[in-house]
């Protein structure tokens, strides 16, 4: 199994036009991050798109491409690309270049996004929501696959035998679709035989065992050997040096997170009693010491016999010294640990 971090890159907005002093550490910070990750062996960095002012991240591919020229080994994905309101030529453009400048270790994940604002930036209309994607990712999937491109759709102009550049060192990149719990979207990743991102940001993960069967299954129908078929598992994880640490340091921010984004969506507030529900052995937060982290790990893995696992780490008033650390204790300890105890992995 290989094991990443992945981030939104919150941030404490600038709130000005220029001399954005908080947008620039933060980025430096990010890019410090996937050294880290590389240092210390782990095989995924993710960056996640988003156009709001409390995340850094509107181009994941630019700061990956930052990110490539400090690391040696570590592959770099978006988390997600937000590909219903992209355009797909740019999309594959932007990570084709990355994998030329990463000597080959670019990758697409593909979603719908966890938020709207792209919608109206981008003059996209909410109404064709799934259309949109359906379309461009049929696209995305063409031009990945050869150089000469002839597609017809009706939501983007039509394209007539036209070659797109630059061309990627992988013989093609792999495209991952990411969902958080939408059943069609699963069948659709099987169907085409693509690699599946999970995220499980609340509920039991055991619940979501019904999502990674319905997917297998949906390969197998397709006629895809559903034994190769690449499955992440994507969670919040935060590591200290005891359990009491982690969940104290960490509640503050997530709770806030959780609690700004409910607001928003209109969900009931979240508690600290909640919380500590979500830290449970059994439940989606991987919020604890080495032992608990890497215990959950090992029970989800045979769940799920996941692929790929990725950590979300979220920042909020956490300094990043204690960040650096609990990236550090995940690649460090709880991976060694978690492979230890599962040969497959």
């Amino acid at each position: 199994m290989e094991f990443g971090i992945s981030t939104f890159g919150e941030i404490v907005p600038d709130h000005k036009a220029g001399n954005a002093e908080n947008a620039h550490r933060r980025i430096q910070d990010l890019l410090d991050e996937a050294k880290l990750a590389d240092t210390i062996g782990l095989d995924v960095f993710a960056l996640g798109e988003h156009h709001r002012p409390d995340y850094i991240v509107s181009s994941p591919e630019m700061v990956l491409a930052g990110a490539a020229t400090i690391t040696k080994s570590i592959r770099f994905i978006s988390a997600v690309t937000v590909l219903s309101s992209s355009d797909p030529v740019r999309v594959f453009q932007n990570f084709a270049t990355l994998d030329l400048i990463s000597n080959g270790r670019a990758e697409i994940m593909a979603g719908r996004g966890s938020f709207i604002e792209s919608f109206p930036l981008f003059g996209y209309n909410l109404d064709d929501y799934d259309e949109l994607f359906i379309e461009k990712l049929d696209l995305l999937l063409n031009i990945n696959r050869q150089e000469r491109v002839t597609w017809k759709g009706t939501h983007r102009a039509s394209i007539s035998n036209l070659g797109i550049y630059p061309r990627p060192l992988q013989q093609q990149l792999p495209i991952w679709i990411a969902v958080g719990g939408t059943p069609a979207s699963v069948i659709r990743a099987g169907s085409l035989n693509l690699p599946l991102t999970i995220a499980i940001l609340g509920g039991s993960p055991v619940q979501f065992t019904q999502l990674t069967n319905l997917y297998r299954n949906a390969a197998k129908k397709a006629g895809h050997d559903e034994s190769k078929l690449q499955l992440c598992i994507n969670e919040h994880l935060y590591v200290a040096d005891t359990s009491e640490q982690a969940r104290d340091e960490f509640w503050v921010i997530y709770g806030r997170m959780m609690n700004k984004i409910g607001q928003e969506r209109g969900w009931s507030p979240m508690n600290k009693q909640q919380f500590e529900y979500l830290c449970q052995p059994e439940g989606p937060l991987l919020v604890g010491s080495v032992k608990e982290v890497a215990d959950k790990l090992i029970y989800q893995y045979k769940l799920f016999n996941n692929t790929r696992f990725l950590a979300q780490v979220i920042h909020g008033d956490i300094p990043q010294e204690k960040i650096m650390r609990s990236i550090e204790l995940f690649g460090k300890e709880v991976v060694p640990a978690v492979k230890a105890a599962m040969p497959s992995a």
